[in-house]
């Protein structure tokens, strides 16, 4: 007899179910990564635009898909819809998902305090070159 039957095949089935752990254990690590690296983050920035769109009020700034930049000028609840002023006089309507980004609300420009040297000057100031320019070219009453 030439084919001898071979003894040694019958001795590794008792070790599978470790080498299959061992197998699958960089693909779950990785796919650990991609949630907490990808998948979550992303998640979390579209529930924070979804929270940001529905909470859009008049005088939003706001920035639409497309680019314009307007401020919101009437928002209509029942169809989605925002008309929002892109400039003096133009408005437009724009579907509430195109907005890309809320700036937040147009607050009024603050004040600026009086600058230095604007005002009357005092007695160790020279007034400003401005200043002394229209004190040249206006005319001198008596009186």
């Amino acid at each position: 007899m030439l084919i001898s039957p071979a003894y040694a095949q019958a001795a590794g089935g008792g070790g599978g179910a470790p080498d299959l752990m061992l197998q699958l254990a960089p693909f779950v690590a990785i796919m650990a990564v991609f949630y907490f690296l990808i998948i979550r983050p992303q998640q979390k920035r579209a529930k924070e635009h979804r929270e940001a769109l529905a909470a859009i009020r008049r005088n939003d700034r706001i920035v639409t898909t497309g680019g314009l930049v307007g401020i919101v000028t009437k928002v209509t609840e029942g169809d989605d819809m925002l008309t929002v002023e892109i400039a003096p006089g133009v408005r437009v309507q724009v579907v509430r998902t195109m907005v890309a980004e809320v700036r937040g609300k147009g607050q009024p420009v603050a004040a600026k305090p009086a600058a230095k040297g604007k005002g009357k000057p005092d007695k160790d100031e020279e007034p400003a070159e401005d200043e002394q320019d229209e004190a040249a070219d206006t005319p001198k009453t008596s009186g």
